[in-house]
């Protein structure tokens, strides 16, 4: 039942009647990959304002704002660009970031997936702090006639400081548009067989290729201790993307050991820590480790440097004779694919084409 009259098309431009808008379809659907971010070059003023957004976020550095004003302006936003500048730069590829790098490459392998497939979805790439922006997908899409967005945080284990702090800005974005788009985020995969499989095949393929260590380190990344005894899950997530990546190796409890990296600050964070724990291993006779991170999905200044580079060299220095980092699943074909069907299956119910 129509409870007012269509207004007449084709009115005057004085008339103080809106037309009518046309029918249409139920709108596209666009997706969003979000990754952490990156400085756009390897130097201190870029590291600097990159830095600046993502230690002003009260999801990543929860100390109230009258305290940590002056120490974020002050100490660190003076000195620790120039030092990050040249580990930046030691990583850096052609076309940029290796996050921003991979990050992209998986947005395109997704894209093609869904072309191949006959699917009609958008795909944009998201970054949490610097560009590009959620806001600026979030536009594009709208852009595009995409009134449905599905966000996906790239971190396989939930965190408030991380997928929590993108489902913030994504609808701080909507709550701007007049008119929002239906959204769905993905809250975590980290025992999803379609993240599981395509890390442990590749790990798997390494160690076929050259050779079993005596040991696997599984490297997450770390957190403040308060954060996880406040309710955050990401430590128990953590476990179990570890317990399952173990299960699919057939790996006994004592050919793995979990830990913990990149701690900031002087409070306690989540425990073992990775570069201590491998100079334990060296002291107490493991000479040969691997090393995986399976809380990233590009590699990165965690990952290339801070592992494959500082890591390796206090392991070395105690005594090891073979440290192996073993690259995340970056552009991994096998993993463009699952990441495809993992982001497919939450757009049940869609209009994205074809069955």
């Amino acid at each position: 039942m129509r409870f007012w009259p269509e207004p007449k098309r084709n009115l005057p431009q004085n008339s103080r009647f809106i037309p009518w808008p046309a029918s249409r379809q139920s709108g596209r659907v666009g997706v969003i990959l979000v990754n952490l971010g990156t400085p756009e070059s390897p130097t201190a003023s870029a590291i600097r304002r990159y830095l600046r957004e993502f230690l002003s976020d009260p999801r990543v550095i929860e100390i109230p704002k009258l305290l940590w004003w002056p120490i974020l302006n002050g100490p660190i936003l003076l000195a620790r660009p120039r030092k990050l500048a040249p580990r930046y730069a030691s990583i850096w590829m052609e076309g940029g970031s290796p996050l921003m790098v991979y990050t992209q490459r998986q947005v395109e392998g997704v894209r093609a997936v869904f072309a191949a497939r006959g699917l009609d979805v958008e795909v944009e790439t998201g970054m949490r702090y610097g560009q590009p922006s959620i806001e600026r997908a979030m536009l594009s899409l709208r852009d595009k006639g995409c009134e449905h967005m599905l966000v996906v945080p790239l971190y396989p284990q939930y965190a408030s400081s991380t997928t929590a702090t993108v489902v913030d800005e994504a609808m701080r974005v909507a709550g701007h548009m007049r008119n929002q788009p239906a959204m769905r985020f993905i809250k975590r995969f980290h025992t999803d067989p379609l993240f599981i499989k395509p890390l442990g095949d590749k790990i798997a393929a390494y160690w076929q290729a050259h050779g079993r260590p005596q040991k696997l380190i599984m490297s997450f990344h770390g957190l403040p201790r308060q954060c996880v005894e406040m309710g955050d899950p990401y430590c128990r997530d953590s476990y179990e993307t570890a317990h399952a990546l173990a299960q699919y190796l057939g790996l006994g409890a004592d050919a793995y050991q979990v830990t913990f990296q990149s701690r900031f600050g002087p409070a306690k964070w989540l425990e073992p820590y990775t570069e201590p724990t491998l100079k334990k291993l060296a002291e107490d006779g493991i000479t040969e480790v691997d090393v995986v991170c399976p809380g990233f999905l590009a590699d990165c200044l965690e990952t290339l440097e801070e592992i494959q580079v500082e890591v390796c060299e206090t392991f070395m220095h105690a005594g090891g004779k073979r440290f192996r980092y073993i690259p995340a699943l970056n552009d991994d074909p096998a993993w463009i694919q699952s990441l495809s069907d993992l982001v497919q299956s939450h757009l049940q119910g869609w209009p994205i084409g074809a069955d």
